[in-house]
């Protein structure tokens, strides 16, 4: 008896110990690009200086004319705009470049689903629907609350497993195990 009731003990620390955030992760603050990430630069009335680009593992591009492009970290007008003044510094006179995002980098689930690994990012993906692409909760998925590891953060959080949380390009989502 005192055996079991040190077990529950335990049990109820670990339960404790990770605090559940009720706050989903923010879904529409602007997107950053990172790597493995697709884009498509367009160089406006320059054929040879338009093409399709993914991020390397370092979250750069290699660009004609101008080279290696750290794209990282910033958004898709922000890349333009240096792509744009290194061309005019170096080759061309008053060139007009956008940037789009063609691809987003995979979004991977662990844990407590059916089929886990790595699966492609879609807008408005909610944890929900990754569960589904992965095959569905195991029968010991914990199914109150999900961790989250966004692309480039140190440790994972805990959110409240709802309809509301959303997945962002990049993230590992892991559906702990329930306890009892």
């Amino acid at each position: 008896m005192r055996t079991l009731l040190t077990l529950l003990i335990l049990a109820l620390a670990a339960c404790a110990a990770a605090p559940v955030s009720t706050t989903p992760p923010p879904a529409t603050t602007a997107y950053r690009l990172g790597p493995g990430d697709r884009i498509r630069v367009e160089t406006f009335g320059e054929a040879a200086l338009t093409g399709e680009f993914t991020l390397d593992g370092e979250g750069r591009i290699a660009f004609p004319l101008i080279g290696a492009v750290k794209a990282a970290d910033r958004g898709a007008d922000e890349l333009g705009l240096e792509i744009q003044t290194r061309l005019a510094a170096q080759a061309l006179r008053d060139p007009k470049v956008t940037v789009q995002v063609i691809g987003f980098r995979p979004v991977f689930v662990l844990g407590e689903v059916t089929r886990p690994g790595e699966f492609p990012f879609a807008s408005d993906l909610s944890v929900f629907a990754l569960v589904a692409k992965a095959g569905g909760f195991t029968y010991r998925a914990d199914r109150r609350r999900v961790f989250i590891r966004h692309a480039g953060a140190p440790a994972e959080v805990a959110y409240k497993l709802d309809a509301a949380t959303p997945v962002r390009p990049g993230d590992t989502v892991r559906i702990g195990d329930r306890i009892f």
